[in-house]
């Protein structure tokens, strides 16, 4: 089978841990643990990344760094990690399967509404002072209730995946390929050339893409939840084990899932599989596996 592992940011980072590389690297470890079970039992893997946290990191570093450049950044950075414990995992169960980690362009629309409406809130809070500073540069900002200042940029729709040929070969040949990372490095076309835009990439819409145009049988998001939920964080709060694309559509109209959480995978979940897919689970990391099985987790279906 082929199976597009989707990892979200926070998989990476324990709210309640220090934000150390240590924990990070723990939390890799479990994640790709699962992944080299999947790939003993003979299936075919590709992961994608989310990378919230470490962009926000970047940001602190180098204010003025174009954000393309982060996500470039943070897609080496995520990939090193992931890469290596999938390697050592590796040597524990096959010992001659291998990864790829491929750096990224996802291309959007320059004309895509997003720009015109930036959206997304990224990286730390601001102070008053700091905002005034980084406005002279052209940085947008958004006041957030009781956090503060947080930047805000367009979240475009991805289009085409620059490396996809590459990807395809390395998938095709059983080799397990970190990619997309963060949505995937934002480029607009150009007179024919590539140029990079100031914009984050949604992971689970470029998840959905590239699981459309492997030709995956599965999309596997893992989300720092175990389900997903109706009325979520609510005393009359459902979880739901199974629904079909007419029902996601249906609660994604009735507001049960916010553009700044569930929102994305439950679209992203829609459009792969109305382009082919057979079924989308939806769980967290430590039940990735039980998950697959059956026994827990949401699982969408046409």
């Amino acid at each position: 089978m082929k199976i597009i592992v989707a990892l979200g940011g926070n998989a990476l980072i324990e709210k309640r841990k220090e934000h150390s590389f240590e924990n990070q690297q723990k939390a890799a470890k479990l994640a790709m643990k699962n992944v080299a079970v999947l790939v003993s039992a003979g299936h075919k893997v590709a992961v994608t990344h989310g990378n919230g946290f470490q962009v926000g990191q970047l940001l602190l570093q180098s204010p003025f760094l174009p954000l393309e450049v982060d996500v470039a950044e943070s897609q080496g950075q995520i990939g090193y990690l992931l890469s290596q414990a999938l390697l050592n995992e590796f040597s524990k169960r096959l010992g001659s399967k291998t990864s790829a980690v491929v750096l990224t362009h996802v291309v959007v629309d320059k004309n895509d509404q997003a720009f015109k409406n930036p959206s997304k809130t990224i990286g730390p809070a601001y102070s008053k002072k700091e905002v005034l500073v980084l406005q002279k540069k052209g940085v947008k900002f958004v006041k957030e209730a009781g956090k503060g200042y947080r930047r805000v940029v367009a979240s475009p729709a991805p289009q085409e995946i620059v490396e996809l040929k590459t990807i395809s070969k390395l998938f095709n040949s059983s080799t397990t390929v970190i990619c997309c990372g963060g949505g995937g490095i934002p480029v607009v076309k150009e007179n024919g050339m590539f140029k990079g835009v100031g914009a984050v990439i949604d992971k689970d819409l470029a998840s959905s893409l590239l699981a459309i145009k492997l030709k995956a049988g599965v999309l596997l998001i893992l989300a720092a939840v175990d389900f997903v939920f109706l009325n979520f964080g609510k005393k009359n709060q459902k979880k739901i084990s199974q629904m079909t694309i007419k029902e996601a559509k249906k609660y994604l109209r009735e507001g049960h899932f916010s553009a700044g959480s569930m929102g994305p995978k439950i679209l992203a979940a829609i459009k792969f599989l109305e382009n082919g897919g057979e079924k989308v689970i939806i769980c967290s990391v430590k039940n990735a596996l039980m998950a697959l099985k059956g026994k827990t987790g949401t699982v969408i279906t046409r």
